[in-house]
């Protein structure tokens, strides 16, 4: 049976907490052109499963997860990933994920790579996603 992708701001929620995820393929996503939606194969990312393997490897629990929740499109899998850990320059998890990811001056190590961080001020704006029945109700009227 499949496991259903959970949202970001749904994670956050459900953890009370604000979240780290990384998205792929940034550079399709720039500009006006949407052939990204095509184009990318997450499947065939090497650098996306390079980093899902150093996250293995390192006992950092990571999961696929959908981008933050909107009511006015439906979007399609693009192989992000939720990262547990806190985000928290004092956590040794965080500081060794961000080196991994990021260079000294913040710039990313990967040019098709961006880890992102969704504080849960932002995602409790979609706390109303929560209510049962809600995505059904959504479903008949979309």
């Amino acid at each position: 049976m499949a496991t259903l992708l959970e949202h970001i701001d749904a994670i956050a929620r459900k953890k009370q907490r604000d979240v780290l995820y990384v998205i792929f393929d940034l550079k399709s996503h720039v500009g006006d052109d949407f052939d990204f939606l095509e184009s990318y194969k997450w499947r065939d990312d090497s650098i996306r499963e390079t980093i899902c393997n150093w996250l293995t490897e390192h006992q950092i629990t990571w999961k696929k997860c959908g981008d933050i929740a909107t009511e006015y499109a439906l979007d399609s899998y693009r192989g992000q990933i939720y990262l547990d850990v806190p985000f928290d320059d004092n956590d040794p998890v965080y500081v060794l994920v961000r080196d991994y990811l990021e260079n000294p001056d913040g710039s990313m190590r990967f040019e098709t790579v961006v880890l992102c961080y969704l504080p849960l001020a932002i995602a409790m704006e979609n706390a109303h996603h929560d209510e049962p029945g809600f995505w059904e109700k959504w479903s008949e009227d979309f």
